[in-house]
């Protein structure tokens, strides 16, 4: 059985927090989770929280990447905050630059730079 990453409501901001390593049978899941998820909630945001990942490589890379990719077809913005300094220079360092994924130091600043994005697009 393949264990699932939990995917909670804030408003109209999804929040993702990955707390173990990825398996590809579970990240296929999580993206199939959280696109019905944006569809059903009508989420306007998705926060993925990698504070717990303490190695990223170019396998995760790419999910980020996919799921932001995924969130935007879907009209949500994805935000990828809890980043540590040796994660950043490891995707650096393999070429990944997280196309259309916004980074925040934390999740309280994800929801802030989501709010601000949210009320540029009303204006």
């Amino acid at each position: 059985m393949t264990e699932r990453v939990p995917i909670l409501r804030i408003g109209e901001v999804l929040v993702v927090s990955i707390q173990f390593d990825l398996e590809d049978q579970t990240v296929l899941q999580l993206q199939e989770d959280l696109a019905e998820q944006i569809v059903n909630r009508s989420a306007r945001g998705v926060i993925i929280d990698i504070t717990a990942l303490e190695i990223v490589d170019s396998f995760v890379g790419r999910m980020l990447s996919t799921i932001a990719d995924i969130s935007r077809m879907l009209d949500a913005e994805t935000v990828v905050v809890g980043m540590r300094p040796a994660v950043a220079i490891t995707l650096v360092e393999l070429g990944l630059s997280l196309g259309g994924v916004s980074t925040a130091l934390d999740l309280e600043k994800g929801l802030a730079r989501l709010r601000r994005s949210s009320s540029a697009d009303e204006a």
